[in-house]
């Protein structure tokens, strides 16, 4: 038997795997809704993040926005509750407009 005979299979196992820890990667993320979505809309959606083991790390008032870390799979659930109010998703972090200079005494 030759040896690329037995590596085809052995790459293959290890995309699968690749590719399933890819799925259950979390990212924190900026949920922010129109204004005129509803609490209740807002609210299923929290609901659904931590019942899919998702957090919800902050919670806005002046905007109908919202910060959690979630997977994929949350935000495409959450994308589909309604098809009226859709959330905008951005990537949350900190942004900075120049580069910081280290402090010297």
């Amino acid at each position: 038997m030759k040896a690329s005979n037995l590596l085809v299979p052995l790459f293959g196992l290890v995309a699968l795997s690749t590719g399933s820890l890819a799925t259950d990667q979390r990212r924190q993320v900026l949920i922010t809704y129109p204004d005129s979505t509803p609490p209740s809309i807002i609210q299923e959606a929290k609901e659904a993040i931590v019942t899919a083991g998702g957090k919800i790390t902050e919670e806005y008032s002046i905007i109908k926005s919202f910060a959690a870390t979630v997977s994929n799979e949350i935000l495409n659930s959450i994308s589909a509750l309604s098809q009226t109010y859709k959330p905008i998703v951005e990537d949350d972090g900190t942004v900075r407009i120049q580069q910081q200079e280290p402090l010297t005494d």
